[in-house]
């Protein structure tokens, strides 16, 4: 059993204001940078108002994962990210032709690590250590800006196309995003009013996809303090049938 450990929380951390809408959780589970290997949080207990250093709820998500932190297996980051799962905590891993696939969200990016990179949302493939699709903050310091970057596997063996999708996104600058995956494979992904898009190849089709959003550092060296921390002030998922 996980017993938490002592709060360490992003020091610039802040509430937002209320906004009277709680984000639901109960598609989701949490992978925290504490334990051999990272701890899972079950659904049941997120949606009971579970929060700690790392992760806090309600109507609005903050998440907060420092370099320092420990991994998940198969892992050389630290992350405080969310898996997709069935109310009961049971993984939801789903074909992409059963239904128009939505990932939804709107965030801001608080905090950094020396590598300026973090992942804020993925499509992964179950029994594989490489994601279809990652969707990346990469601050600069040379413009104090970062750009939203998409990693995009053409098939399951390939490596990973990296694609510009915007740029000049301040840190504590809220943004959304939308990735959406067809029933007929067509990627596509609106972020910080930007688009792309691409055709998955056909080798994707018997593999099992879930969706991931969070902070995911791609950073594993500095002090307790550097890390990532995000805020997620809309996070949704849904997979909508067609008649």
């Amino acid at each position: 059993m996980y017993t938490p450990v002592p709060d360490t929380p992003f020091a610039g951390a802040q509430r937002a204001p209320k906004s009277g809408m709680m984000i639901d959780l109960a598609t989701w589970n949490l992978s925290e940078p504490v334990g051999t290997p990272a701890v899972t949080i079950s659904t049941p207990t997120l949606t009971s108002g579970y929060e700690d250093g790392y992760f806090r709820s309600g109507d609005t998500l903050f998440f907060w994962a420092p370099v320092t932190g420990s991994k998940t297996d198969n892992a050389i980051y630290p992350r405080t990210e969310l898996r997709e799962t069935y109310a009961n905590g049971t993984a939801h891993n789903w074909m992409y032709s059963q239904a128009d696939n939505y990932l939804r969200a709107a965030l801001s990016v608080d905090q950094v690590p020396s590598s300026g990179k973090i992942v804020i949302g993925q499509i992964h493939c179950y029994g594989s250590t490489e994601p279809l699709f990652k969707l990346e903050y990469q601050y600069k310091d040379k413009t104090k800006t970062g750009n939203i970057v998409g990693k995009f596997r053409l098939t399951p063996t390939s490596e990973p196309q990296v694609i510009q999708i915007a740029t000049g996104v301040l840190l504590k600058e809220r943004f959304s995003y939308v990735i959406h995956l067809t029933p007929a494979g067509d990627l596509s992904v609106d972020a910080h009013d930007m688009q792309w898009s691409a055709k998955l190849d056909a080798s994707w089709s018997t593999r099992q996809l879930y969706f991931k959003a969070g902070v995911y550092v791609q950073d594993n060296t500095g002090y307790t303090s550097e890390g990532g921390a995000a805020t997620f002030y809309k996070l949704q998922i849904s997979h909508e049938k067609q008649a």
